[in-house]
């Protein structure tokens, strides 16, 4: 009586077979009775489930190997007499060898009572014909899985000798003649398992601007490489600063378009902070506690702006240009051994502050208004710290160049509204310094003019504070400074969502072809940036689905995290086909994923295989352990396996 299991396999004591089909039992090697094929559960050693072990950074090789050696049709066909079938001259294959190196460690994997395989043979071989596999570096999965069914494919195709094919102009004939046509066209060059089991064809559509002639052609494919559209929103945090020294620095988390411009960027700050209709944005980056740039573009793309850059937005009143801007940057004594000795030196600390007076006079305008910045930082006498400052505060601060009292000295020594006595000029010491703070040009002297102020739109001062001074205020506060976004293993980006219909629908839409993509139209006897639009025509009995989650630029590499919702039981593909063939199903259930966790350029492959009925299995390379369906389905799912379900 036969047993069956995993997706159609069925154990008879004599032969191992998928999807009902026994092969050529004769050349059989493998045979069980069913207590051996089922094993225990979740064994590694139970038919088919047997671990690759890693040989260094194999991940990737077993994780698609994994996918490959429980594909239905290709089990099948490599536990049978494939060796027949095997094209030793094709000068487009690889004299055999891959397909037998494959061949035989799919063997050992479905092997009874096989412990974990450590794939060396297949490796040597596919360094061999792909060097670009070779050594031990991390790679793609699915680069591999492309090469190994291109080279599977040749080394097993039928033919011969190709002939020569040339295809017919479509001259408005149909598009089911025109597709077939091609078909043949294609099998006439290429027949081997996996045509049959795993190319599709689907039409492809181009359409010249200029002349508006329509191109359409019928092309193979092997798998479907989908992008993920992911969604057009841009997570960024900002540090909001007073510029009158009212409140102490909020930080805003705000969602502006991904490739939207600078004002995007204000206007979504502006309402977040509750902006005054008075009231402007003045945003900068810092970096080493200096502004390093302003970001006063309005066109400017926020594309510029990294996840790891710290922003910051300076609340002024409108009509600050009618007035320099003042930049303060601040520095404190810090003690630090050195070759055994307890040296004192210079050091940068805190956000800079941004202000503006309109009527410069004299050092003690500096003065003034950098102590009405620095208000809100001020411990009071209790130790606690208030977010706001009351507004006979803000007021006395702001007149404080007329409120003085006289030291012992003679000199004026500005003092604050409730009587706590703030740093004259004999503790701080403020300089005319350049943007980066590392020079201290003229000193800034109370009751003198300030040197070339009316020369620049906007002067930097630093201020130097000594050790003393910084314990009266809260200068963590002013060196609190977020990441536009925290990319930290505890603070992760919100989880993109897009069912595989999405990414389907993206792929099959109309697009204009790139610049380095140019198509000569035969009319125009030129190159025209064509549009161009895919459609699925014939689907293959394996479907397999690439998730693009990693892309290049010239600059970057980046992985989508993107949370992919696919169809484990019923992937419908019927209103997504071009031209239905009544004769075939357009309904397939998922078996196998390849996963990839972890960053681009590293982490880490694993497998999930369909094992029948609800029964999933973990391939982590050697180690083979059960999971649960409701498990399946994560961001880390790479390439899908899909095989077509019977109507």
């Amino acid at each position: 009586m036969a047993v069956q299991n995993y997706n159609g396999i069925h154990s008879s004591g004599t032969s191992t077979a998928m999807n009902g089909n026994a092969g050529n039992t004769s050349t059989s090697i493998f045979r069980s009775n069913s207590s051996a094929f089922f094993g225990r559960s979740g064994e590694a050693g139970s038919l088919g489930l047997t671990g690759l072990q890693n040989l260094g950074n194999t991940c990737f090789m077993n994780s698609a190997i994994q996918c490959l050696a429980h594909t239905p049709k290709l089990v099948d066909y490599f536990l049978g007499d494939y060796g027949r079938e095997v094209n030793h001259k094709n000068p487009l294959g690889m004299n055999g060898e891959i397909a037998l190196a494959f061949g035989d460690l799919l063997r050992r994997l479905w092997a009874p009572g096989a412990t974990p395989v450590a794939p060396r043979t297949f490796k040597s071989k596919l360094a061999r014909f792909a060097p670009q596999f070779s050594g031990f570096n991390q790679h793609d999965s699915q680069e591999l899985l492309a090469f190994l069914l291109d080279g599977l494919h040749e080394d097993l195709n039928r033919v011969k000798s190709k002939p020569y094919v040339e295809a017919k102009d479509e001259e408005s004939r149909p598009d089911e003649e025109v597709a077939d046509e091609y078909w043949q066209n294609h099998v006439a060059r290429n027949d081997s398992v996996i045509v049959d089991v795993c190319q599709g064809q689907y039409k492809s559509t181009l359409v010249c601007p200029d002349c508006r002639k329509v191109s359409v052609t019928f092309d193979p494919f092997m798998y479907l490489s989908l992008p993920l559209p992911s969604t057009n929103t841009r997570t960024m945090t900002l540090t909001v600063v007073s510029a009158d020294g009212s409140i102490q620095p909020s930080s805003y988390t705000i969602s502006v378009p991904k490739f939207g411009k600078c004002e995007d960027l204000i206007h979504a700050l502006s309402i977040a902070c509750s902006l005054g209709i008075d009231e402007t944005l003045l945003v900068a980056e810092v970096y080493n506690n200096r502004i390093i740039r302003f970001l006063e573009e309005p066109a400017d793309y926020l594309s510029l702006i990294r996840d790891n850059d710290r922003l910051v937005a300076y609340r002024l009143k409108k009509d600050f240009d009618n007035s320099p801007l003042v930049v303060f940057m601040h520095q404190h004594m810090e003690e630090h051994y050195f070759h055994g000795k307890l040296t004192s030196s210079w050091k940068a600390f805190g956000i800079p502050l941004v202000g503006n007076v309109h009527n410069f006079v004299s050092g003690s305008d500096i003065h003034n208004l950098y102590l009405q910045l620095v208000a809100p930082f001020r411990i009071p006498p209790d130790g606690t710290l208030d977010n706001d400052l009351d507004s006979t505060t803000i007021e006395e601060v702001e007149g404080m160049v007329d409120n003085t009292s006289s030291s012992p000295d003679g000199d004026a020594k500005p003092c604050s509204a409730k009587g706590v006595e703030l740093p004259s000029d004999s503790e701080l010491q403020f300089y005319l310094t350049d943007e980066k703070g590392m020079v201290k040009d003229e000193n800034i002297v109370m009751n003198e003019p300030v040197p070339k102020i009316g020369l620049h739109r906007r002067f930097n001062v630093l201020v130097c504070w000594p050790e003393k001074l910084t314990k009266q205020y809260d200068t963590s506060l002013l060196s609190s400074l977020p990441e536009i976004f925290k990319s930290g293993f505890f603070a992760k980006r919100p989880q993109e969502s897009v069912s595989l219909y999405n990414c389907l629908e993206a792929f099959l839409k109309e697009e204009p072809l790139g610049p380095e993509d140019m198509w000569y139209c035969p009319s125009c006897k030129q190159h025209r940036q064509a549009s161009k639009k895919l459609d699925l025509w014939r689907l293959p009995e394996i479907l397999v689905i690439h998730l693009k989650r990693f892309s290049y630029t010239h600059s970057a590499k980046n992985k989508l995290e993107t949370y992919v919702d696919f169809p484990v039981d019923d992937l419908d593909l019927s209103t997504h086909l071009s031209y239905k063939n009544g004769q075939l199903s357009h309904r397939y259930m998922l078996y196998a994923i390849s996963n990839h966790y972890g960053s681009m350029g590293g982490g880490h492959y694993t497998a999930f295989i369909h094992y029948g009925g609800d029964q999933w299995y973990d391939f982590d390379d050697s180690h083979v352990s059960p999971i649960s369906q409701e498990k399946i389905k994560t961001s880390a799912a790479y390439v899908l396996f899909y095989r077509r379900v019977l109507k």
